[in-house]
């Protein structure tokens, strides 16, 4: 069998054209299947409104602050992958919520209570990282020796003998 050489390699190029065309229309036929977010379930003092995707960054943003993981506030699910967001077992997702209504009130009364687009309190106004600077536990922080008169740091009692030096 003998075969043109010179309509064989033009063939061979509109052939794969062909195929290769059919084949991104089977893909644009075939519906696209979309990503579906978990619903968010127990929230309790964010807004009830925000999707899967908003609470996460919320929660990067506090756990950033913190310099911590998931993992501190959520206890992990059963099967031992993920973590169970719902559950309130840890004393750590409590003590946030309270740190967040706290701090919630502060930015009410100190800073026209602004919020965002999502209901959380505006940048500029107090946040956890205004306190805990990466910080998870402030009373193991250390903090830096105060340049003037004998004060102690903040939350701490003061020294014997009560009242601050006058200047």
């Amino acid at each position: 069998m003998h075969f043109n050489k010179k309509l064989l390699i033009p063939v061979a190029l509109i052939s794969g054209v062909i195929s290769l065309a059919s084949m991104t229309m089977i893909n644009q036929q075939q519906p696209q299947q979309q990503r579906v977010d978990p619903p968010v379930t127990n929230l309790k003092v964010l807004p009830k409104k925000l999707t899967h995707k908003e609470v996460e960054h919320i929660m990067d943003n506090w756990a950033a602050a913190l310099g911590v993981k998931c993992g501190f506030c959520h206890e992990p699910n059963t099967t031992g992958r993920g973590m169970n967001f719902a559950s309130d077992a840890k004393p750590e997702k409590k003590m946030a919520r309270e740190m967040y209504l706290m701090a919630a009130k502060l930015n009410k009364k100190y800073f026209k209570g602004e919020k965002d687009s999502l209901g959380v309190a505006k940048l500029g106004s107090v946040n956890c990282y205004t306190c805990h600077r990466g910080v998870a536990h402030l009373e193991a922080a250390t903090w830096p020796e105060r340049k003037r008169g004998n004060m102690p740091p903040p939350g701490s009692a003061r020294p014997q003998g009560g009242a601050p030096q006058q200047r």
